[in-house]
């Protein structure tokens, strides 16, 4: 099967960018001709306004460009990782009239919400589900900017007018029955939602956790719960260790915290080997988010080291960390919850044991790299069945 894999990149190397690579690699080991398609978002920043609002609704170089790769090297499937700000919708309508299927994965809550996360002023938010999204124009929800949020919105809106999202796309991928839900009274046809999880490529083996320290792994910004975490941290005065990974806009408030609290270390964005190592070692991992989360790749990436997860008990985290057996879920945004399930685990080394193998056969059982081949293969087929159904 030829295939068509296509992303909009974050300025930097992310959670997205792996899943990206590790889907073409996949294919690739299968015997599959893999095309790759990629942009950068940052170089929305150098187009002015209108520049900007006509590249988010309609790209036309990205539509030249799918529609001839599409036509000249016969791809039966295009899939779009992500299409936001820089490839656009365009692409579905250049891949389909080239004779292509098209999938859409939804990584994050854009077509629902101008800022992607369901989430405002730390709460969350779903004033726009199902709705055209002007509310988050009025309250800046895309960049704190009305301007930004008003193309963002517009955009959204044009192809929700449009029936894009609805007639465009011939399977959608989401990795959780929580999002599918969201996205169904969002408006999208349930029978397009097609539910895939994230997957790890090469089995890392399993880790010791010996070091004593429990370790956050991630995006450092405010929708991630950071706040949570630190005032939950507090209430464990000093006994353990933190160890914290990544980097984002919420630097600050980290630095600030371990600067405070010696027993604290941000170690800052790490190779991914080296990642793969600390969280080996590590007695547990924490996930305090207060958004909808749509996977959660780090819980996953844990498991299979065998790294039970303690994560808000919020969104799709429930389907992922099984309470008790794979990890512990807390109250979300609840610090003496979360400080009395980590100092639980730390205090439980037997149980805790149990759940390593636990977490370990988590990932054994739904995240190997040859059953999310599968089933990718299964929602491929699913959509060329449909896009030949539909005609031209």
């Amino acid at each position: 099967m030829k295939i068509l894999l296509a992303h909009s990149y974050y300025q930097q190397p992310g959670g997205e960018e792996k899943v990206f690579a590790s889907e073409g690699r996949l294919l690739e080991d299968h015997g599959h001709t893999v095309y790759r398609l990629e942009a950068h978002n940052k170089d929305i920043d150098s187009l002015s306004f209108s520049g900007r609002v006509s590249t988010l609704i309609w790209n036309r170089e990205m539509y030249r460009r799918v529609y001839q790769l599409v036509k000249v090297h016969g791809i039966e499937v295009a899939h779009f990782h992500n299409t936001f700000p820089m490839i656009s919708p365009s692409v579905y309508y250049a891949a389909r009239k080239a004779g292509a299927a098209v999938v859409q994965r939804l990584p994050n809550y854009r077509l629902l919400c101008p800022a992607a996360t369901m989430l405002r002023n730390g709460s969350l938010c779903e004033e726009c589900l199902g709705r055209i999204p002007w509310k988050g124009v009025m309250y800046a929800c895309y960049r704190n900017s009305r301007v930004a949020s008003a193309g963002t919105a517009t955009m959204l809106a044009v192809h929700r007018l449009a029936g894009t999202w609805n007639q465009q796309v011939d399977r959608y991928v989401m990795m959780n029955e929580f999002a599918r839900r969201k996205f169904i009274q969002g408006g999208l046809p349930a029978e397009k939602l097609a539910i895939k999880p994230n997957f790890i490529l090469n089995d890392p083996g399993i880790g010791s956790g010996d070091g004593g320290y429990a370790i956050y792994v991630g995006r450092l910004s405010r929708e991630k719960g950071l706040s949570t975490l630190f005032s939950a941290w507090r209430l464990l005065e000093g006994r353990y260790r933190l160890l914290l990974v990544g980097d984002g806009p919420e630097e600050g408030l980290v630095r600030e915290s371990a600067g405070q609290n010696t027993s604290i270390q941000w170690l800052g964005r790490r190779p991914n080997e080296e990642v793969i190592e600390l969280v080996k070692r590590a007695a547990f991992l924490v996930m305090p988010s207060i958004f909808y989360e749509p996977f959660g790749m780090v819980a996953a990436e844990a498991f299979a080291v065998g790294t039970p997860v303690i994560a808000s008990n919020l969104g799709g985290i429930p389907e992922l960390v099984e309470d008790g057996k794979s990890g512990l879920l807390f109250n979300p945004g609840d610090p003496v919850d979360l400080a009395e399930k980590m100092r639980w685990a730390f205090e439980h080394p037997a149980e805790l044991a149990q759940m390593r193998r636990q977490a370990r056969q988590e990932y054994e059982t739904r995240y190997t790299a040859e059953q999310n081949y599968q089933t990718l293969m299964s929602i491929y087929q699913q959509a060329i069945e449909h896009r030949r159904s539909q005609g031209s």
